[in-house]
């Protein structure tokens, strides 16, 4: 595997600090923030200097029960080349449900959301994932996520469950020593369990983030610095395996240039301090531990059948729709914890449409958001965050729930100059509201979601 070095996730509001940040060796940049034919010329200028940059995708859902969507999967080799990339980067997760194998409207989950670690899933998994690779250009490695829920009846720890998948299909992982601090707080699980447990070889690299706790909650933030408990986790990581990659990623709340650098030089200390603790045993004779054999050597299972797939269609398909739609919790499931997802889902909803569509909340006010959870408790999300905010619009708009004439003109003006084929060619007579048109409102739509989906 390529040794990558010390990286940083790059994002447009830090570009410029990351540019002229000493030692990054290699960034990492959202697939869906790449357009292949306009690379930002921040990307132009690290390539050019030989940083090596990684496409990091967020959309596919390979956990989810439909086989990968072709075009996604166009879309993210197509972002490989166009960067130079060694590497491609998804997610063990689902964001989407229902659908053909159900017979049921599809759901979007806006969201990463856990896979049950079943044979089922993990069959569906090995078939997207080599789907995956037939369809890309260079090696695919995924990402371990964070959850705040667990599933009843799980068969396999997360450690079992990374080592069969990376075993049965040869992908390489890329472990993210955050989700794994999240797990353990969230839902009991032992990161160094998990490591242990790890085909170690397969790591492509690691990704190191930070959060908050609240109310016995960890929330993976990657908007909070990084902990101490996370950089123990990539210690004994370190301590076990020499990690090709090291990568710090921040989504939301971008600090100074020099906190940054200061988060990245204590990440640099923890991989120092396991690399000793790896040489120490290794002088001591306590090395020998029988690394896991990962790379795909076992025999391919024949293609995973229809019924498979519906089983987990069904499954991820109810816990879907009763954390955004309010139907019952499906047996098992902690009531209390599912109701702190649901909620996080819909805030993060309202988060992202203010963002996607900024003159809503600056027409409605400090009623933005309470309107916006009302609407969202009874309104899954069902084509993404752009046709969210047009949704949430009509439905101020045609459900009365706007009682003021002005609030009603100006919104009723933003939802004509977005809702057909075209923008309109006229402004509305009332208050100036910037209106983004056109392409403006594409590009703004696709970065807002891109900013606040990835990576939880």
């Amino acid at each position: 595997m390529e040794r990558l070095g010390t990286g940083i996730g790059w994002r447009p509001e830090i570009a410029d600090a990351v540019e002229r940040m000493p030692g990054i060796d290699w960034v990492e940049a959202v697939s869906e923030n790449v357009c292949p034919g306009h690379l930002p010329e921040s990307l132009r200028r690290l390539r050019a200097r030989g940083v090596t940059v990684v496409p990091h995708g967020v959309s596919l859902g390979l956990g989810g029960a439909d086989r990968p969507d072709a075009g996604r999967l166009s879309a993210l080799a197509e972002r490989a080349e166009a960067l130079g990339s060694p590497l491609v980067t998804e997610h063990i997760a689902f964001v989407r449900a229902g659908g053909p194998l159900t017979a049921s409207p599809p759901l979007e989950a806006g969201h990463l959301l856990p896979v049950p670690r079943t044979r089922d899933a993990l069959d569906v998994l090995c078939e997207n994932v080599r789907i995956a690779q037939d369809a890309l250009p260079v090696p695919l490695a995924v990402e371990n996520i964070a959850a705040l829920i667990s599933w009843p009846g799980e068969e396999m720890t997360e450690g079992q469950f990374l080592y069969e998948l990376a075993d049965r299909t040869g992908v390489r992982l890329l472990i993210d020593v955050a989700n794994l601090h999240t797990n353990h707080v969230n839902r009991g699980e032992d990161p160094a369990r998990a490591l242990a447990e790890l085909p170690l070889e397969a790591i492509a690299y690691v990704h190191v983030a930070g959060g908050f706790a609240r109310d016995g909650v960890w929330h993976d933030s990657h908007a909070h610095p990084v902990p101490r408990p996370v950089l123990d986790v990539l210690t004994d990581l370190a301590s076990r395996v020499s990690p090709p990659g090291v990568l710090l990623e921040r989504d939301e709340n971008f600090p100074g240039a020099a906190q940054l650098e200061g988060e990245l030089a204590a990440i640099r200390a923890a991989v120092g301090k396991g690399r000793a603790l790896r040489a120490e045993a290794a002088e001591g004779g306590r090395a020998g531990r029988a690394e896991a054999a990962g790379g795909g050597c076992a025999a391919v299972p024949p293609p995973c059948g229809d019924a498979v797939r519906q089983r987990l269609a069904l499954a991820q398909t109810a816990l879907l729709s009763a954390l955004v739609a309010g139907t019952p919790v499906p047996e098992g499931f902690d009531r209390v914890r599912l109701g702190v997802q649901a909620r996080a889902l819909a805030g993060k909803r309202a988060d992202v449409v203010a963002k996607v569509a900024p003159e809503l909340p600056e027409i409605l006010g400090g009623s933005y958001r309470s309107a916006f959870l009302a609407y969202a408790h009874g309104h899954p999300m069902a084509g993404g965050y752009r046709r969210d905010a047009l949704d949430f619009a009509g439905y101020l708009l045609l459900g009365g729930h706007v009682g003021d004439d002005r609030v009603r003109r100006e919104v009723r003006a933003w939802w004509l100059e977005r809702s057909g084929p075209a923008p309109r060619s006229r402004r509305p007579a009332t208050r100036a509201v910037p209106l983004r048109r056109g392409r403006e409102w594409g590009r703004a739509a696709r970065g807002a979601a891109r900013r606040v989906l990835p990576h939880r």
